[in-house]
């Protein structure tokens, strides 16, 4: 249904919003990727995650997005079931690795603050491999067993949709079953999903911030705390909307409210991430100038 209840001049100004904020999106998120792989200064570990994060970011809008954008614009509202379910298990799998990746990049931060002699040793190339993969991995299995599942439910009566994606709890009021053992398993699912990595962050940032107060000096303690601001910044952003839209009663939770809060974590933050990435890091906004410097040198001299 997405926004289908709204006027027609609101759903062309949400078309035309969606728009810019999906293509800023992929572009903001494939600048990152271009400038980490072609610039030498940024083939640290660090930039390694936050490339696999943009990665995270475009299948998350490529999954949501253009599905979204199609029903403002056409008024075509129709979703397949093999479509729907599609896209139930890609924002499961994207949403879920995205809260992993997060815990990773904190424990980089941790290791690069609290050991830094040790850094270029404990994160080598294998290492930091080895932790993408197991942060990729998690969306596997948890997306497959949530999607077959309650989509073996059979379905009856309404066939609407209320939301402008395909997620579990609005597909799930079409489910003509008993739901009960499903709903258990998605409630204790998200939760350990959600707080196992969150966990994982806030010792790492406590140890970081203890870390940081035993430096003497103010400039130290800045330099360190800058190195980590933007990854703090956010995981913030990231778990505040993800927990006010899965976490709030039932009572206090409409349809219309959830959408809206759908919209920060699906739609707004992947757009925010590359911008807080590049707006407060000295390193990466001196890469870009880097790289545009070689572009544009390359073209004058192409006749």
């Amino acid at each position: 249904m997405s926004f289908s209840s709204l006027p027609t001049e609101i759903q062309s100004l949400l078309f035309l919003t969606f728009l810019i904020i999906y293509l800023v999106t992929l572009m903001g998120n494939s600048l990152i990727i271009l400038v980490t792989l072609a610039d030498p200064m940024l083939h640290s570990p660090m930039y390694f995650f936050l490339r696999n994060l943009s990665f995270l970011e475009i299948g998350l809008n490529l999954a949501i997005m253009p599905k979204m954008l199609g029903t403002l614009l056409a008024w075509d509202t129709a979703i397949s079931f093999l479509g729907c379910a599609t896209q139930i298990y890609f924002s499961f799998f994207f949403g879920v690795d995205e809260c992993f990746l997060l815990a990773t990049m904190a424990y980089d931060r941790y290791v690069a603050i609290c050991s830094p002699l040790h850094y270029p040793v404990i994160m080598n190339q294998r290492t930091r491999a080895k932790l993408a993969l197991a942060s990729w991995f998690p969306g596997f299995p948890v997306a497959t067993v949530q999607t077959t599942w309650l989509f073996s439910f059979p379905f009856c009566g309404t066939n609407k949709v209320n939301h402008f994606f395909c997620d579990s709890p609005p597909v799930l009021r079409l489910v003509c079953a008993d739901t009960a053992l499903f709903e258990i398993y998605a409630i204790v699912g998200t939760v350990l999903i959600v707080m196992t990595p969150c966990l994982l962050i806030l010792c790492s940032y406590t140890r970081i911030a203890a870390a940081i107060l035993k430096i003497p000096s103010a400039k130290g303690k800045h330099k360190a705390f800058s190195t980590c601001s933007s990854h703090l910044l956010v995981v913030s952003l990231f778990y505040v909307s993800l927990s006010l839209t899965y976490f709030r009663p039932k009572s206090n939770n409409s349809p219309e409210s959830k959408k809206l809060l759908s919209l920060s974590y699906t739609v707004v933050t992947p757009m925010l991430n590359p911008i807080i990435y590049s707006l407060r890091n000295n390193e990466v906004k001196n890469a870009l100038g880097r790289t545009l410097h070689k572009a544009l040198g390359l073209r004058n001299v192409i006749p």
